[in-house]
């Protein structure tokens, strides 16, 4: 391509809702919401749901049809280049690209500037920007990762409450007021048979609270956590006193439980995931000219 396009498109899909914003040759800027678009948990409904965002952008507006774009979009559920490619295919752009939804939230929060990213919700991820260059640990989700998140908090709070239960370890009020409100350990492996990730995680903000009361089993975990925040950070080659962003429900309060020469270059997120996908996207369009 060898003009600037007449627009640019930015996308962010999320497992609760999908959002667009689209930059009008002229200067307009228009914005349009959607359902969820996990393109892993069901690809096709997500696509569908991609594609009506899209059009309901360009009805807004009121410009014409979207060849004439570049977009970049991060989505919930791109694994790997294969699955990258599959939504590409079905797009109707001049040029796109479709990463996940982390390069997104950790180029918004940054604000394009360098630095790195603890991404703590339910899951986590840690990432660093340097320059053009995005790079990414974790995010594999509960079964096998997602180290210091929430979902990762309530079921390893529930692992000690069961060794709790059976005399191996010694109780704290955190795992006693659990075991009573489960049901004891019956009721704790009940749980656990049909629990899914954010069920561990509404157990989270318990944990948060208990150890700044002191729990030693809350605070234990919340030191794990940050423990691996910050193998994580060093093994990306960040160095203290660069830039770090602590994102998500609990990124936040993981900033007590880590080291002082890690919190020295705290800084509050510049923007969202949706930002950082128009920053993206505002990028594929200097390097179409």
């Amino acid at each position: 391509m060898a003009h600037r396009p007449k627009h640019i498109l930015a996308i962010d899909g999320g497992g609760t809702s999908c959002r667009g914003r689209l930059f009008v040759a002229g200067g307009a800027v228009v914005e349009a919401v959607e359902g969820p678009a996990n393109v892993f948990s069901d690809f096709e409904a997500a696509v569908g749901r991609i594609l009506r965002l899209i059009g309901a952008l360009f009805d807004k507006a009121g410009t014409g049809a979207p060849a004439d774009t570049v977009a970049h979009l991060g989505l919930a559920g791109v694994i790997d280049a294969a699955g990258a490619e599959a939504v590409a295919a079905r797009l109707p752009f001049a040029r796109s690209v479709v990463t996940s939804d982390q390069p997104t939230m950790i180029v918004g929060a940054l604000g394009g500037r360098d630095g790195a990213v603890a991404a703590i919700g339910t899951g986590s991820f840690v990432g660093v920007q340097s320059g053009a260059q995005v790079r990414v640990l974790g995010g594999w989700g509960l079964a096998i990762g997602d180290q210091a998140s929430g979902a990762w908090l309530g079921r390893e709070l529930l692992k000690h409450v069961i060794l709790v239960g059976d005399g191996i370890e010694a109780a704290s009020p955190l795992a006693t007021g659990m075991l009573d409100r489960l049901g004891g350990v019956p009721g704790v492996t009940r749980f656990s048979l049909s629990a899914r990730p954010a069920d561990y995680g509404r157990f989270a903000p318990e944990v948060v609270a208990a150890a700044e009361a002191d729990d030693p089993l809350a605070a234990r975990l919340m030191a794990e956590g940050a423990e691996y925040i910050v193998a994580a950070l060093r093994t990306l080659g960040w160095s203290a006193g660069e830039r770090l962003c602590l994102s998500g429900g609990l990124g936040p309060t993981y900033a007590r439980w880590l080291p002082d020469a890690i919190t020295t270059g705290l800084v509050a997120p510049d923007g969202t995931a949706l930002d950082g996908a128009a920053i993206l996207a505002r990028r594929l369009a200097e390097d179409a000219i």
